[in-house]
């Protein structure tokens, strides 16, 4: 059975898709209904979205702006936008507050990689407890680009997830998920993260063959936690990676049905949940 017909009957919910163009290169799917309709063929019906003008973008307020826009506009009832904050700027509160008041977002999605902070700065610290508050998902996207072929005059480290550990202790009611962040959870300092209730993953940069079953039965080769499969979230991020590769990794792992559909989208709606 082929990924798209065996997702033809699941309500997927993809975590981790972008809108607009990589400022690096052109990719397929970078126009937004060409994207939406791409996520339809393979059953996504609900995609949360970010942007790619918030990397290097200057007016985050416009960026955000323009996704809740596109995504009104074009998303045919499927995207839901995340709106970009950049806490080392200055009024970001009120930009926080217009994702949440004036857009109805449902969560954020922030680049600390490109914006130029660590998570153990005292400003998203702040953010994590205003965005907590408001109830928001918090969407951390750890990578988005391999570092050894960035553009040799953009600088975007990989940003550390381990002082997360410490912060989430003060706030326990985030809602974190990490994105693309599987080869940076590895650390001692970071892997308490895999055992925290309140912090999921997407499983787009998840690596290795039936990756997905053996990091639920603890026995992925680079990860020897076992990840419960309620804090496992499908995510593409397309169109930088093409939808298809995260579908693979599903139907490559002996799961089953509840774990399936768990991942595919019920994880994801009781996350976006407000309570």
């Amino acid at each position: 059975m082929s990924a798209t017909n065996a997702s033809a009957g699941v309500a997927l919910v993809d975590t981790n898709v972008h809108l607009f163009e990589w400022p690096f290169r052109r990719l397929p799917y970078d126009r937004t209904a060409a994207l939406v309709a791409k996520l339809r063929r393979h059953g996504v019906q609900q995609a949360w979205a970010g942007s790619f003008e918030a990397l290097l973008s200057k007016d985050l307020s416009g960026v955000n702006e323009r996704l809740a826009e596109a995504c009104r506009r074009d998303g045919a009832g499927l995207l839901v936008p995340f709106g970009s904050v950049n806490p080392l700027w200055p009024d970001w509160e009120e930009e926080l507050r217009r994702c949440d008041e004036g857009h109805h977002m449902r969560g954020i999605r922030l680049h600390p990689g490109y914006h130029g902070y660590t998570l153990d700065h005292a400003e998203f610290g702040r953010l994590l407890e205003l965005a907590t508050r408001r109830r928001l998902v918090v969407q951390l996207a750890l990578e988005l680009e391999d570092t050894r072929v960035q553009h040799p005059l953009i600088k975007a480290p990989v940003v550390s997830p381990a002082p997360l550990v410490a912060a989430l202790k003060n706030i326990p009611g985030a809602k974190i998920q990490l994105l693309n962040s599987w080869q940076w959870v590895r650390t001692a300092a970071a892997k308490p993260l895999l055992q925290m209730e309140n912090v999921v993953h997407d499983i787009s940069n998840l690596e290795a063959s039936g990756a997905v079953g053996r990091i639920i039965a603890g026995q992925h080769p680079l990860l020897s936690a076992k990840m419960p499969v309620e804090r496992l979230l499908f995510g593409s991020q397309a169109p930088y990676f093409p939808v298809e590769a995260a579908l693979i990794k599903l139907f490559e792992s002996p799961l089953s049905l509840p774990q399936l559909n768990a991942i595919m989208g019920d994880n994801a709606r009781r996350l976006i949940a407000k309570t």
